[in-house]
């Protein structure tokens, strides 16, 4: 194994920052009673157009009409928001003058009213202030936010537990975001019965984001070794590395999806495995929302930016996506191989959890171990086969690996550094997974 260089200044600490939560079938109809409880006069209520017809947002106005909280509601979200749909939601924000917000949606819904709050917040503060830099400035957060109820209706990226902001960056054809933990949702209220009107690709799309939440979260680069050791706690990263708080996170939710994603897809009225993986979205939320995500979520950002002509099954929407959880997954068996050369045995215990047999394994195996069992897995899952499968070819590789570099917030956290030529070897190795 390769040893790390060794770094001057790494940190030597770690700290958890998750939002509060509550679970309970049926628990949205308390949200009327928590901005009551909030003293909330104008609240924001964010969510999408495809939404905004179905029983997840009529629970939401069932309860703000029973308790008389006055609000307005922005159905306006883009799915796979980009800089511009995230500045009109700001726009909203900020005329509103609104002293709470709800949001109701996916990652989507949940990321663009957490930037709504930060801007209209900190209202002479240029838009690539907060962004991550190098694209943005990436400055810290030191303005007050209003509260923040987020209600998950998939089962996927876990916002409604983490600081995080993620848009495309339409100049650069780039995906980026705002870090901070000063934007996490006050409160996420995790009902299952909102995974119930999730079509069945949905379902599938989300759960590998959670996947790959865990696996990345459980093999990223330890705390202790991320530098530099920041001068200031408020300049410590919300990304700050594996450690153990984090770990227990990822690996719990790594056995939920284990048990349950297949159920989930093909059952929908399998309550038991849907309800296990709305929480299994948050768990693994609560452990990448600290530890960070690595390449396969750096390298799936271009995959989503560049986008053709690619438009997904069960997903109602007007312009070409490729959708986040899909985008992160199918690098996920050439990046597990090229990683676990650095921590082997994590790759083979997150292997095992996930199906495979390493009584007789060898160590120096674990990276290809993984990378089966993850084939297998989106195989028996109809998975796309690879990127040629959505629309690239190896002609775009040079473009990918150009809307990788700048995402240095997660790339750095890989255990095992990367040089361009990897970056092309490995998107080269996703062109086909089976």
């Amino acid at each position: 194994v390769p040893e790390r260089p060794t770094l001057g200044n790494t940190d030597y600490a770690f700290e958890m920052a998750i939002s509060n939560i509550r679970y309970g079938e049926g628990v949205t109809k308390e949200i009327g009673m928590d901005l009551q409880n909030l003293g909330a006069r104008r609240v924001c209520l964010m969510t999408d157009k495809n939404l905004s017809q179905l029983p997840p947002v009529n629970a939401v106005l069932n309860s703000l009409a029973k308790y008389g909280v006055n609000f307005q509601m922005y159905d306006n979200v883009r799915v796979e928001p980009t800089d511009q749909s995230f500045l009109d939601a700001i726009e909203f924000a900020k005329t509103g003058e609104f002293d709470a917000y709800v949001a109701v949606g996916g990652g989507s819904v949940i990321d663009t009213c957490k930037a709504a709050n930060l801007y209209a917040s900190s209202p002479t503060s240029d838009f690539l202030d907060y962004v991550n830099a190098p694209i943005g400035k990436g400055k810290p957060v030191t303005v007050s936010l209003k509260p923040l109820i987020a209600v998950p209706t998939t089962a996927g990226t876990g916002s409604e537990t983490t600081g995080v902001a993620i848009f495309d960056f339409k100049e650069l054809k780039v995906k980026t975001g705002i870090a901070s933990r000063a934007i996490k949702p006050t409160l996420g209220i995790i009902d299952p019965l909102h995974t119930l009107s999730m079509p069945e690709r949905i379902v599938a799309n989300t759960g590998f984001d959670v996947l790959c939440h865990a696996l990345e979260s459980y093999t990223a680069l330890p705390y202790n070794m991320r530098s530099p050791c920041p001068s200031n706690p408020i300049d410590r990263p919300a990304y700050q590395g594996s450690n153990p708080i984090s770990d227990v996170w990822a690996l719990h939710a790594l056995r939920i999806v284990a048990k349950y994603l297949k159920r989930a897809i093909r059952n929908p009225e399998d309550r038991e495995a849907r309800a296990n993986m709305h929480l299994a979205s948050a768990f693994a939320g609560i452990g990448f929302g600290n530890a960070g995500v690595h390449l396969c979520h750096g390298m799936s950002y271009p995959i989503s930016g560049l986008v053709k002509t690619y438009k997904p099954k069960d997903y109602n929407v007007d312009h070409s996506l490729v959708p986040h959880g899909l985008s992160v997954v199918l690098t996920s068996p050439a990046v597990f191989a090229f990683t676990a050369q650095i921590h082997p045995e994590r790759h083979l215990e997150a292997a095992e959890i996930l199906g495979a047999d390493i009584r007789t394994a060898r160590i120096k195996d674990a990276g290809f171990i993984l990378a089966d069992t993850l084939r297998k897995f989106l195989f028996d899952l109809n998975v796309d086969d690879g990127l040629a499968a959505i629309g690239y070819s190896k002609a775009d590789i040079p473009a990918l690996v150009k809307g990788t570099l700048p995402q240095e917030r997660v790339t750095k956290l890989s255990p095992r550094p990367q040089t361009e030529d990897d970056l092309s070897a490995l998107f080269e190795a996703s062109m086909k997974l089976y």
